[in-house]
């Protein structure tokens, strides 16, 4: 009993006891699956919870075990999810697919305290929308009009059966018939629907839709066709043909057009049944075809038939019209025939022919001015229908009709037509007189040299043609004749040969009148061998042979004497008995023996005969062939240099006779042959080329050579230099925060020399790059106690003097732990909680490698099978984004504080964001000077939370001497910097800032810090210029009397300002009592509650009130011109800070528009400003700003740097839209539900 008692006394023991007797209680089932149907592509959750399980939960999919782990490998769409300490072991499938459409159970296997237990089974239906319906018919080949036409369209592969409607401009097609079929995958379907339609000529151009719809759409897929319908046109016209006749030459244009039809009828005009032309025009618009004919008019168009004709392809035969034209045309040709030359006393025998016309022409002749009447004339049917006409002529001729002009004339009368053919007349006689101008007949002339002789006729018509003649034979290349006043002349000039020697030179003179005189001369010539013939018995010469050379010098005038020369010698040879020879000359001849060797091959022996009295000889030469195997020059080059890709040149430098050498090129012991490479090209030389050589082709390359003599070799080395290629031993290369990274690339090159390497950061800020090292074809970069700086890429540089350089890129990542994105923006969320909002509340964390978010809710894990809940996780990057949406946020369940903890292998990081309703912007932080002249400020803050609204900012300022605060508006709303203007120089003034939206307004920044600034001196060049501020003491410029008045007056208006403000506070006083009885008022029921709390202002969000209350004399503040920034306003009050009564800013809205009349303030006029414009429509171009409007949320980060574009500048009224759009009070539908008199 003891024993028991101090267990039971013992809350340690009773939990132990509690614990022990709880693992031996049998394990079941809380939450079983349900049958489930989803859309395709959706996430499907099957819950299954199991109260005390102690075996091993897992799912079954068809019988089959998906596993015990959570992730489900081999599964990647399946994962169980659910709070494993709960029992909660959900399985979710991402994506649906037709796959998933069967049946799937939870099991627990047994344990040692408990039996194995099976959930019932559940189905998962997956549901398919069909494909994009299709037309199952030839929808390219047009409809024709009356016939009738089957409208088949399918929807393939739906689950469950897709329905299909048809429609023809948007009138549903009736009567259509559909037949399901299999689909393309196991319970897939299709579905074929047909409808039968007469085609009408009205339907062309209209549209068939078909529309596809089943339970897994939200609207129905659909295809559309546009109808086309072929029709038969109307008949065609032809525009342009007024008469029947026309003048040949004419172009006539002529029009034919068809209307209507489809498609549009094609046109061709015929001529006589041949086609003219195939081309015509169409007018969609018109609804017409038209062709245009440009025919010259000839004479064969005489009587012929036009025919425009128009068909499309649905007429049966062509449409046609037809007209008939009558051509009147004149002589294509007048020929004058027969000799119009003759000796004198013959008869002259003419005929002048005219080519068919119509009608027929009248034909004349004239001689000179003497008509010729001695003519026969014939009239025949001629071509085209016309009538050609012939005239002969007969005239006997004499020597002073000589060039008279002879002329056939041919006159049309239709077409006054006059056409003539002339001609001169030439009547020939004999010359008189022939002699030769030539030297004397004894004088020898040198062979080369230049002999001129002239021969001259006289007399006769035509002139003499002088011919010359050597030996009887005609020389070709006298010069050209020339003429004199009484004759002719031809000069011959002749370069003396060896048959000039006593040969007989002839002039002969002749004409037409066919009768020829001549003359006659001799010429005596010295000349050197007229032939060299150099001639042996041997037929083949090959090296080592003994060679014997005879050589014969022809005819020569005087006897020449004979030498032989071989290179630079000159040899002696045996000298033979001479004899006579033609042209009175005589021939010599000589032999010569050499022994042979391959240096003779293609050498010339050269045999000379010289004459001492012309001081000059002849030659000939006989080319040696001597025939030797292969030999290689001592030029050959041993050793190739080349880059790679470029053509390799391999010299081969071998010489050989018969020079039909056989080459073979061997490297690495193996033939090289074109067809296995077809790199390899080999040169007439036998030279080796290897395009696009590569480094694999380096090496000794031998060649062996052959000829019919024999065979040689010799061997040459290839050097295949080459641009480096790079890439690196790692790429990405991870590294942790504070490590030392290392960053290896290899080089590929030829030759690797030394500082091969280099290496570049590629990112945009400076970074300590490490220390650079190569170890032979390796660059080393090695950073030491790596930062997130160098996280990158960096560029390694390999270059060996041959371009071009190679570079790689290697990405160096470094990891850390999470760091969450904190800030005013981030750490709340506004959201109206009446149960119609959706709240969206964002983590934003950046780290390598991935980071996982986990969400709490007031310290509790969330759970997100909950359907209000739904958590979508964004990774871009190193960023990453986790949202949590809550559906339907309610006030009571869900303003709380969400915890979002993102964590990775190196750490983890926590924030705590608050679900508040929406509310009063908090107030902006740290206030700031950006910048400071002697007129203007520039201010600078960063906004604080909006409230889950929309907000602005406001500027409130004053100096010393003023009488109040001053008010601005920031514009753009958005904007966080802002140039207050019209300041006095060297003066101090004191600026706050606070932020508004529709439901209220912010304390001043930075705990209603107040940021004193003191401007600077105004610069030397505006110091006479008026300072904007007004003389406040009175200075010179104003009279001491009126400085009196003045005050007066002020003093005055302060005493009735003060009175005005005690009877406000009491009517206030008044109206606070009233709706304090009223129990319904929630600014009252708040005010209540804050009052109670012990939060700080930082913490007081949910103030539906303003802290600050307008007065009445500051709600009738002036408008006046501050000289700030364009689009903003200054309000300035006349009371003192203290005794201010505010308004809250949703009721209270300053007058924007000023007075129509004149205003003055001391010595600042304000002229009449027309009441309909607006302030605000006055944008000066100071600065180009983004109207940005503050979201609920910061943007997520960009992960990747780009260039923004320049805003747009936007017009005034938009940037007035805007600003009023800020301003206005709300309407009860846009005030938040908890201004509108609801609890939360």
């Amino acid at each position: 009993m003891a024993f028991l008692s101090a267990w039971i006394v013992s809350p340690e023991a009773l939990l132990f006891l509690c614990f022990i007797l709880g693992t031996q209680a049998q394990q079941a089932f809380r939450t079983e699956p349900r049958n489930l149907t989803v859309r395709m592509g959706a996430t499907a959750v099957l819950r299954c919870e199991v109260l005390r399980a102690s075996g091993t939960v897992q799912w079954a999919k068809d019988g089959l075990l998906l596993g015990p782990q959570r992730s489900l490998p081999g599964f990647p769409r399946y994962s169980m999810i659910g709070n494993p300490k709960r029992g909660q072991y959900h399985l979710q499938i991402e994506n649906a697919q037709l796959e998933d459409d069967t049946q799937y159970d939870c099991q627990a296997t047994s344990a040692e305290s408990s039996g194995g237990i099976i959930s019932s089974p559940a189905w998962l239906t997956v549901q398919i929308p069909p494909s994009k319906p299709y037309f199952d018919m030839d929808v390219a080949t047009p409809w024709v009009a009356g016939k009738k036409y089957t409208v088949t369209c399918v929807a393939a592969d739906a689950k469950p059966l897709a329905k299909i409607t048809l429609y023809k401009d948007g009138v549903e097609l009736t009567g259509a018939q559909f037949f399901t079929t299999s689909g393309s995958k196991d319970k897939l379907e299709n579905v074929t629907y047909e409808v039968t339609v007469t085609a009408l000529s009205s339907d062309n151009g209209r549209h068939l839709a078909c529309h596809a719809m089943n339970s897994a759409l939200l609207r129905p897929v659909e295809t559309t066709m546009t109808l086309n319908v072929y029709f038969a046109p109307q008949p065609p016209v032809i525009l342009g043909l007024e008469r029947k006749e026309v003048k040949a030459e004419r172009m006539l244009v002529l029009e034919c057009v068809s209307y209507g039809g489809n498609p549009l009828a094609t046109l061709h005009w015929t001529k006589n049944g041949e086609v003219l032309s195939t081309t015509w025009e169409e007018d969609v618009v018109a609804q017409k075809s038209s062709s245009i004919l440009k025919l010259k008019i000839t004479p064969a168009d005489n009587q012929a038939e036009l025919c425009c004709e128009s068909s499309n392809l649905v007429t049966r035969s062509p449409l046609s019209v037809s007209r008939k034209i009558t051509v009147l045309f004149e002589p294509a040709e007048l020929t004058l025939s027969g000799s119009l030359t003759a000796i004198e006393g013959q008869e002259l025998n003419l005929s002048c022919y005219a080519t068919s016309s119509n009608p027929p022409v009248d034909i004349r002749w004239w001689l000179g001015y003497k008509e010729l009447n001695n003519t026969s004339v014939a009239v025949e049917e001629g071509d085209n229908g016309g009538m050609t006409t012939m005239s002969n002529m007969t005239h006997r001729v004499s020597r002073e009709e000589h060039g008279l002009k002879l002329t056939c004339e041919a006159f049309n009368k239709g077409t006054h037509f006059s056409k003539t053919q002339s001609a001169e007349l030439s009547v020939y006689y004999p010359p008189q007189k022939v002699w030769i101008n030539a030297p004397a007949q004894d004088v020898p002339f040198r062979s080369g040299s230049t002999v001129h002789l002239v021969c001259f006729a006289t007399g006769g018509n035509p002139k003499a043609t002088l011919t010359w003649l050597k030996n009887g034979k005609k020389v070709p290349n006298a010069l050209k004749q020339t003429s004199f006043d009484m004759g002719v002349a031809q000069e011959l000039i002749v370069v003396l040969t060896a048959s000039d020697n006593m040969a007989s030179y002839r002039c002969d003179a002749t004409n037409k009148a066919k009768k020829t005189i001549s003359a006659y001369t001799k010429l005596r010539v010295h000349f050197t061998p007229v032939s060299m013939k150099i001639t042996t018995q041997q037929e083949v010469l090959r090296q080592g042979e003994v060679l014997t050379l005879e050589c014969q010098a022809g005819s020569s005038n005087p006897m020449a004497n004979i030498s032989w020369i071989l290179g630079p010698l000159r040899l002696q040879g045996v000298k033979q008995e001479s004899k006579g020879a033609q042209f009175g000359g005589i021939s010599v001849h000589s032999s010569l023996s050499l022994n042979l060797t391959s240096q003779h091959h293609n050498q010339k022996v050269i045999c000379q005969a010289y004459s001492h009295v012309l001081a000059e000889g002849a030659n000939t030469f006989y080319k040696l062939n001597v025939l030797y195997p292969p030999e290689f020059s001592p030029d050959q080059p041993t050793e190739v240099q080349v880059l790679e890709d470029d053509t390799a040149a391999i010299p081969l430098l071998v010489s050989a006779n018969p020079e039909e050498v056989s080459c073979i090129w061997l490297h690495r012991r193996e033939k090289l042959v074109k067809e296995e490479d077809f790199r390899y090209h080999w040169l007439e030389d036998y030279s080796l080329e290897i395009r696009n050589v590569s480094r694999k082709d380096a090496g000794v390359y031998t060649v062996e050579c052959e000829n019919d003599e024999g065979v040689n070799q010799t061997s040459i080395t290839l050097d295949v230099q080459y641009a480096p290629s790079v890439k690196a031993e790692k790429d990405p290369v991870f590294v942790n925060l504070g490590e030392t990274a290392d960053l290896i690339c290899v080089a590929d090159a030829n030759p690797v020399i030394s500082a091969m390497f280099s290496w570049k950061w590629l990112g945009e800020e400076e970074v300590e790059m490490g220390e650079e090292t190569q170890q032979d074809e390796s660059g080393l970069l090695t950073i030491y106690n790596v930062t997130r700086a160098h996280a990158g890429h960096y560029k390694c540089l390999a270059d060996n003097g041959i371009a071009p350089p190679a570079s790689t890129h290697i990405q160096l990542v470094v990891q850390f732990k999470p760091e969450l994105r904190k800030g005013p923006q981030w750490r709340k969320v506004a959201s109206r909680g009446d149960g119609t909002t959706t709240a969206e509340i964002m983590c934003q964390a950046e780290g390598i490698p991935r980071v996982d978010f986990s969400w709490e809710k007031n310290g509790l894990l969330m759970d997100f099978a909950n359907p209000r809940y739904e958590e979508v996780t964004v990774r871009e990057g190193t960023f990453h984004t986790s949202t949590v949406r809550v559906v339907n946020v309610s006030a009571l369940l869900d303003y709380a504080v969400f915890s979002c903890t993102a964590r990775n292998s190196l750490g983890e990081d926590k924030l705590d964001i608050q679900l508040v309703s929406t509310n009063h912007p908090d107030p902006p932080s740290s206030f700031r000077q950006v910048s400071v002249g002697h007129d203007s400020v520039t201010l600078e803050w960063i906004p604080g939370f909006n409230g889950g609204l929309q907000q602005r900012f406001r500027i409130r300022y004053r100096w010393d001497q003023s009488v109040s605060f001053l008010y601005v508006d920031v514009f753009p709303p958005s904007a966080t910097t802002f140039t207050v203007t019209g300041l006095q120089p060297v003066t101090t003034y004191n600026f706050s800032v606070n932020a508004l939206n529709a439901i209220g307004e912010s304390g001043y920044a930075d705990n209603n810090a107040v940021l004193a600034i003191t401007t600077v001196e105004r610069p030397e060049s505006e110091e006479g210029q008026p300072d904007g501020k007004p003389d406040l003491q009175g200075g010179s410029g104003l009279p001491v009397y009126l400085t009196a008045v003045l005050t007066a007056v002020l003093g005055g208006l302060l005493v009735f300002n003060l009175i005005g403000c005690f009877f406000g506070l009491r009517w206030k006083k008044r109206q606070g009592q009233t709706a304090a009885g009223s129990g319904d008022s929630v600014l009252d029921g708040k005010k209540n509650e804050d009052e109670g709390s012990s939060q700080s202002t930082a913490g007081n969000f949910n103030k539906y009130e303003s802290r600050e209350m307008i007065n009445t004399a500051a709600q009738r503040t002036l408008l006046i011109d501050s000289g700030s920034e364009a689009d903003s306003n200054v309000y300035e009050s006349y009371a003192e800070e203290s005794s201010h009564y505010y308004y809250p800013t949703g009721i209270y809205m300053p007058h924007l528009n000023p007075h129509p009349e004149e205003t003055r303030r001391f010595d600042v006029i304000h002229h009449p400003v027309d009441p309909r414009s607006h302030l605000y429509e006055d944008v000066r171009d100071e600065g180009v700003y983004q109207e940005i409007l503050a979201p609920t949320h910061p943007p997520p980060a960009v992960v990747f740097d780009h260039k923004l574009k320049s805003p747009t500048r936007r017009g005034g009224a938009e940037r007035v839209r805007q600003f009023m759009a800020v301003h206005q009070p709300q309407r009860d539908a846009e005030i938040p539900f908890e201004l509108r008199g609801e609890l939360v």
